[in-house]
């Protein structure tokens, strides 16, 4: 068991969140649903890919030595033997001297082995002035020379785009195995928390970080189930992460850390699984709590929006990628000149949301309990936990949003 104020540092919680993840079943979905899913096998060619010689333009099927040593001034004349229709098997064979159109895509015969492009031949009744010799293999794509059969096109844990979803196609897969997609239950705790559609009287305030976890969820690849707003009620906060836990792969509860180690939150893990961590060298969101119940990954939010969402993407972020089978990916990142100092004390990682202006980067102060930091800024700046500040002029990396 960790105690709060037994803080670790980044590193170390991005390191135990990832090594929460367990086994990743799969599943076998349509290929018309696969987009933006994660592939869960390996995938290999069941043929070859293009299963014949195929013309890559419009134009003249050639045996290239019987152009050699043509052009403009002293073209070659070859006898037009015919045409391939796009579909057409190409099982003719192309005589000595002589040449078959082939549109693209068309199969080119037996005997060529390159094609004219039309721009460099011209017609004279059924001869074919060619004006430019084409090397041996010029705009040809040859048998299998996409992907030989057997040869690996995708690998497991590929995300699934439009290009990856042509390659499957070609491999003929109607039916592709991908990774499981893991359900996360998200709870909001807090007495002050009403529900979005209500009006807020005296001190209470809309249940915003459900909404917020739920879309992060969902933009790597996870199926957030909600839970809804749960008071500050030992009881009624232990029967429902009973029942987030009987049907989802992790949990978020957000508002349940605290600088207590008393927290109700942290208690109720340890009840019937462990706190691996309670506190984490970060700003915002120190008290993090991350623990396991039955194998189950808990991870408690602050309750503060900033402070969850980047909790979310420091920490979370690395554990739901790895859940759903996917490497952890680099952020997306711009280096940039600041406008203005940050300060930061050492010992602690900062996270200073910060916005573009004028060509440089200029930090957005606000208290972790904002909302407006968050649609006002461009991305984070991290601050090590080594350096106290950074100064105006320093160039910085910006994590984009």
């Amino acid at each position: 068991m960790s105690l709060f104020l037994t803080t670790i540092s980044v590193e170390e919680a991005v390191k135990t969140a990832r090594n929460l993840a367990g086994p990743l079943p799969t599943e076998d979905i349509p290929l018309s649903s696969v987009y933006g899913r994660v592939l869960g096998a390996d995938i290999s060619a069941d043929i070859d890919i293009p299963g014949f010689n195929r013309s890559s333009v419009d134009g003249y099927a050639v045996r290239s030595r019987d152009t050699a040593g043509t052009s403009e001034s002293l073209p070659a004349l070859l006898r037009l033997s015919g045409r391939v229709a796009m579909g057409e098997r190409g099982d003719r064979n192309l005589s000595p001297d002589t040449c078959i159109y082939v549109p693209t895509g068309g199969a080119v015969p037996d005997g060529a082995d390159a094609v004219v492009m039309m721009e460099y031949t011209e017609s004279i009744g059924e001869d074919i002035l060619v004006k430019r010799p084409p090397a041996p293999g010029e705009n040809v794509v040859m048998r299998g020379e996409d992907f030989r059969a057997g040869e690996g096109i995708l690998s497991r844990g590929t995300v699934l785009s439009s290009r990856e979803i042509a390659a499957l196609a070609a491999a003929g897969r109607t039916s592709v195995p991908v990774i499981t997609r893991p359900r996360i239950g998200v709870i909001s705790t807090g007495n002050e928390l009403i529900p979005v559609e209500n009006i807020p009287v005296g001190n209470q305030v809309r249940d915003i970080n459900s909404w917020m976890c739920g879309a992060f969820l969902a933009s790597v690849g996870c199926i957030p189930e909600y839970y809804g707003i749960i008071r500050d009620d030992r009881a009624m906060l232990r029967d429902v992460l009973k029942k987030a836990l009987s049907a989802c792969d992790a949990v978020l509860i957000s508002g349940g850390s605290s600088k207590d180690d008393r927290d109700m939150t942290a208690d109720l893990i340890r009840e019937s699984g462990e706190v691996l961590v309670h506190g984490i060298t970060i700003s915002p969101g120190k008290p993090t709590i991350i623990g396991t119940v039955d194998r189950i990954p808990v991870i408690g939010l602050p309750g503060h929006p900033a402070s969850a969402f980047v909790v979310l993407l420091v920490i979370a972020r690395p554990l739901l990628l790895r859940m759903t089978g996917q490497d952890v990916q680099e952020f997306l990142t711009k280096n940039l000149v600041l406008g203005e100092n940050i300060p930061s004390a050492k010992g602690r990682e900062d996270y200073v949301r910060v916005r573009f202006r004028g060509g440089k980067v200029y930090p957005e102060f606000g208290k972790s309990g904002l909302v407006n930091t968050l649609i006002r800024s461009d991305g984070l700046v991290r601050i090590p936990s080594g350096i106290e500040g950074l100064e105006e002029g320093d160039t910085v990396e910006v994590i984009l949003w």
